[in-house]
């Protein structure tokens, strides 16, 4: 067995816009398959943030085995006992994949565009680099993603720059406008990787193995206690000793308890299946192309990712979400584009009320824009909104609340809204709202991407409209108007 090399260029690199894979930092781990099926437990047991190991036959590449479907596969019943001392090829045979090898000198931007192309079987796998030399090495997707994240900020600062003193050299300008559009490209396949890396990845292989056992433990528990009524029924008077270690353990209270602590466990697991699931859903990696769709779906899949935001303990009081849906029939749609623009607007529907509690403004005042929608078509404008808030009389402002209505208005069109009582939008920044890297968040934590992409999904892909209503102090509406047939639209 080669002994463990560990990570190569450990320290995060100072990464350029043209950076590439080389740079990053890898790992060089391998293991000939002749080797056992427990020589690789060892070694990830040895090196926790090991990726993968790659496979050699007389020191010459034949694949990879990845941590994440490695132990996927140790879960399954029985397949411990059958591959742990059995030569490594044998086990390769049954979960051998597609692999994605990379040249070194790719560029971290054009690979990350690839990688995120991937079947969503295998979107996570580690990425397998190939050197000039011909020797081969691993990059983790996390590494990826977070290099790729840099070079973004790195973009987003020289696109400002670009902007603000509107001269710069033509050569670099097209690279600047090359990254531009792979990041828009890639908004959402990059925030979602980071998402469902997060929680999917790490989530979904312990809930496989315990899913996949805990149907076993309630079959053999239920065996036991049988076993243990019938010693009962042919032997009503123990041994002294006996009665003692019953009274101990309280077994008939263990009797009643363990088979509901056991559904209990499988009802827990059911529902992170259920959560990962809405993740799938919202995410629809698998659906490029328009079709229809139940909206209210997307929403509730949008919230439910969110759903640990709208309860934050560190800031008091919780967010109620309020939702008023009306029957509406299915939509034609890019259902991944549009959920995500739901996550646009609500993230940010929660970043304002949360900026409005941190600055202590919930007290006796005026109404909310979110106590009342305003339809799309009115002639009536925000200072009309505004002039009214403020003759309301004898209102007090609610705790922090999101609205979320959907209305079918004619034959041929819906209308999402989604209005909050945060801190509201001033009117001399409303004109800029959608403008590329435009935000009126702190330096870090908003790019200025995000309403921008919005709109271009809902105006340019589904020849809708984006409408923001707004009154600083006193909350924001996003209405969001969008076709029922989009095929039909010219």
């Amino acid at each position: 067995m080669m002994p463990t090399s560990g990570v190569k260029n450990a320290n995060q690199p100072n990464l350029r816009l043209e950076s590439t894979l080389k740079e990053l930092p890898f790992w060089q781990v391998c293991l000939e398959v002749e080797h056992l099926g427990n020589d690789l437990a060892t070694l990830f047991n040895q090196e926790p943030l090991l990726p993968g190991i790659i496979l050699n036959n007389h020191q010459e590449y034949v694949g990879m085995i990845s941590r994440r479907k490695f132990f996927e596969e140790m879960s399954h019943p029985y397949s411990l006992s059958l591959f742990s001392f059995r030569p490594i090829k044998i086990l390769y045979k049954f979960f051998q994949r597609e692999i994605l090898i990379l040249s070194e000198d790719m560029s971290i931007v054009k690979a990350t565009e690839v990688t995120l192309q991937r079947p969503h079987q295998t979107a996570y796998e580690p990425i397998l680099i190939k050197s000039a030399s011909g020797k081969y090495s691993l990059i983790d997707f996390h590494q990826l993603l977070l290099a790729y994240s840099q070079i973004h900020v790195l973009t987003l600062v020289q696109l400002q720059q670009v902007e603000e003193q509107s001269r710069v050299a033509k050569a670099g300008f097209q690279d600047l406008q090359q990254n531009y559009t792979r990041l828009i490209q890639n908004e959402k396949m990059a925030a979602l990787g980071q998402l469902v890396a997060g929680i999917a990845h790490e989530i979904n292989n312990p809930v496989n193995f315990i899913a996949g056992n805990i149907v076993h433990a309630i079959e053999y528990s239920e065996n036991l206690l049988s076993l243990i009524k019938l010693y009962q029924q042919c032997y009503p008077e123990p041994a002294g000793e006996i009665k003692t270690a019953i009274a101990q353990i309280e077994l008939d209270f263990l009797t009643r308890d363990l088979p509901q602590l056991l559904n209990s466990m499988k009802v827990g697991t059911k529902r992170i299946e259920e959560i990962i699931l809405s993740l799938r859903n919202f995410s629809r990696l698998d659906e490029s192309e328009k079709k229809l769709v139940d909206i209210h779906e997307g929403i509730e899949s949008t919230l439910l990712i969110l759903q640990s935001r709208f309860k934050n303990h560190q800031i008091e009081p919780n967010i109620k979400v309020i939702k008023e849906y009306t029957n509406l029939p299915l939509v034609e749609c890019y259902p991944g584009l549009l959920n995500q623009v739901f996550m646009n607007i609500l993230a940010n529907a929660i970043d304002a009320i949360e900026e409005r509690i941190g600055s202590k403004e919930w007290e006796v005042g005026s109404q909310d824009v979110a106590s009342g929608f305003c339809k799309l078509g009115d002639k009536r404008s925000t200072e009309d909104v505004n002039h009214n808030s403020t003759n309301t009389q004898n209102s007090t402002l609610s705790k922090p609340e999101i609205h979320i209505r959907t209305e079918f208005i004619n034959p041929k069109e819906v209308i999402i809204r989604i209005a909050d009582n945060g801190s509201g939008i001033p009117e001399n920044l409303q004109k800029r709202l959608f403008d590329p890297f435009f935000t009126t968040k702190p330096v870090g934590k908003g790019t200025g991407l995000g309403l921008s992409i919005s709109y271009q999904i809902i105006v340019e892909k589904h020849r809708g409209q984006l409408q923001c209503i707004s009154a600083s102090g006193k909350g924001t509406e996003f209405i969001i108007k969008i076709p029922v047939e989009l095929s039909s639209c010219v």
